[in-house]
C-alpha cells in the first residue's frame, strides 16, 4: 500500500466486496448480531523493554508502532465495513487512549509511519495535545484506524470488547506485562470484524506482530 505523507489529502472509497475477495464474508457477517471475533495471544516483549531503557522511548509507543508495522503488510487491514458499505483506505492510523489534564479520557488517532523516529514524534506531540485540550483526535474519515486500549492498573489474561455496531475497527487490549526470569511477556486481545478479515488474516497479523517486536532495533 502507498505510504502516507503529512499534508497529503486521503480519499477513502467504497469498493465492491467481490473485488477485494470479501463477498462471502460480507453476505454472511454484515448483518450478524455479533460479527466480531477475539483472539488471545501472549507476546514476548523482552526486546521492547530493552529498547525502552537503551533509547528512552515509551513502551506503549513502541508496541503501537509494532502493531502498525505488522498490520501495514496485510491487505485486509485497508478495508473496513462502514454502515452497509465496504470502504477501502490508503493508509493506517493507530488510536490510543489518553488521560487528559482533568483525569478523564480522550481518544487520539496517530497516522502510522514506518519511520520509528517520525512516528515517535507524532505520537508524543499528538498525545500531549489531546491531554491538554481534552478533545478527541479523530482521523477515521481519512485513515483505517486500529484501536488500542491499555489498562495499566493490573495484569490481564484477556479482554472481550463490547460490539456496539457503530465502530467496526480492529481493536487490541492489554494490561501490565509480566516478568518470568529474564523475559517479559504481554497477553493481548485482538478483536476484529469478520467482514474485514478471516481468522487466517488475524493469525498472520499476530505472528507478524511478534516478529516486529523481536526484530525492532
Amino acid at each position: 500500500m502507498p505510504a502516507w505523507n503529512p499534508g497529503e489529502e486521503l480519499s477513502p472509497k467504497e469498493v465492491d466486496p467481490q473485488d477485494v475477495g470479501r463477498s462471502a464474508a460480507y453476505s454472511l457477517w454484515l448483518k450478524a448480531p455479533n460479527p466480531t471475533i477475539t483472539f488471545f495471544k501472549t507476546l514476548d516483549v523482552t526486546n521492547l523493554t530493552r529498547i525502552c531503557r537503551k533509547r528512552r522511548l515509551k513502551f506503549n509507543m513502541l508496541i503501537v508502532y509494532c502493531i502498525g508495522k505488522a498490520a501495514s503488510s496485510i491487505r485486509e487491514f485497508y478495508t473496513l465495513p462502514v454502515d452497509d458499505k465496504l470502504i477501502q483506505y490508503d493508509s493506517l492510523a493507530a488510536s490510543v487512549v489518553v488521560k487528559n489534564k482533568f483525569g478523564d479520557i480522550n481518544s487520539c488517532d496517530i497516522p502510522f509511519s514506518e519511520n520509528l523516529d517520525e512516528f515517535n514524534r507524532a505520537y508524543l506531540s499528538s498525545v500531549a495535545q489531546v491531554a491538554e485540550n481534552c478533545e478527541d483526535r479523530d482521523l477515521s474519515a481519512e485513515f483505517m484506524v486500529v484501536g488500542t486500549s491499555v489498562i495499566l492498573e493490573t495484569e490481564l489474561d484477556g479482554v472481550i470488547g463490547m460490539y456496539s455496531g457503530v465502530f467496526n475497527n480492529p481493536f487490541l487490549f492489554w494490561g501490565k506485562f509480566r516478568r518470568k526470569r529474564f523475559h517479559f511477556y504481554l497477553p493481548i486481545s485482538f478483536q476484529f470484524h469478520h467482514v474485514q478479515m478471516d481468522g487466517a488474516h488475524a493469525g498472520r497479523f499476530l505472528a507478524n506482530l511478534q516478529d516486529e517486536i523481536r526484530r525492532l532495533k
